[in-house]
């Protein structure tokens, strides 16, 4: 059988190219992914430290609040006080505050509502240390729902400021 000069020189490469490939994963520690699947250097809530998985998991990223309040309760100042002591520790990151509402009122009403919970949660996290230059809000109203349903248990669910980290 007569071989011509450009397959013969086609099939060598493609030989090469396969044992190269057949070493390359031949030499590679079974290690290698350790981290990549959430096994290793991991923080207490599953993300790494510092990191915004860390934040969301570990910390915690929203507060909810009474109807048709603006007030902080006691469980959102202690999630705030979290976030403050994260923000401190973590200063690369800038935020923002989302303000929402639950689906009664209008949209108007529920734009204002929405912009003085981000507005106290602004505040909050100020009056712990965190550098208001880092910090920006906005107020989404009644028109990002986490929770669709003519329910108290929905209401209560969309009466919220989330941080969001950058």
């Amino acid at each position: 059988m007569v071989i011509t000069a450009p397959l013969n020189t086609a099939l060598r490469a493609a030989a090469m190219l396969f044992f190269v490939v057949v070493i390359a994963a031949c030499a590679r520690n079974p290690n290698d992914n350790v981290g990549l699947t959430g096994v290793g250097n991991v923080g207490p809530g599953g993300g790494s430290p510092g990191s915004q998985q860390e934040f969301l998991v570990s910390v915690g990223d929203r507060v909810f609040f009474e109807t048709d309040s603006s007030s902080l309760t006691s469980e959102a100042s202690a999630t705030l006080d979290k976030q403050a002591a994260w923000l401190n520790q973590y200063q690369n990151y800038r935020i923002m505050v989302e303000g929402h509402a639950d689906e009664r009122g209008t949209r108007e009403y529920n734009i204002a509502l929405g912009a003085r919970r981000s507005s106290i949660v602004v505040n909050y996290l100020v009056s712990k240390g965190v550098n208001q230059q880092r910090i920006t809000s906005q107020s989404f109203g009644k028109e990002r729902p986490v929770a669709i349903c003519n329910d108290i248990s929905c209401w209560s669910q969309n009466r919220r400021a989330v941080t969001v980290v950058q």
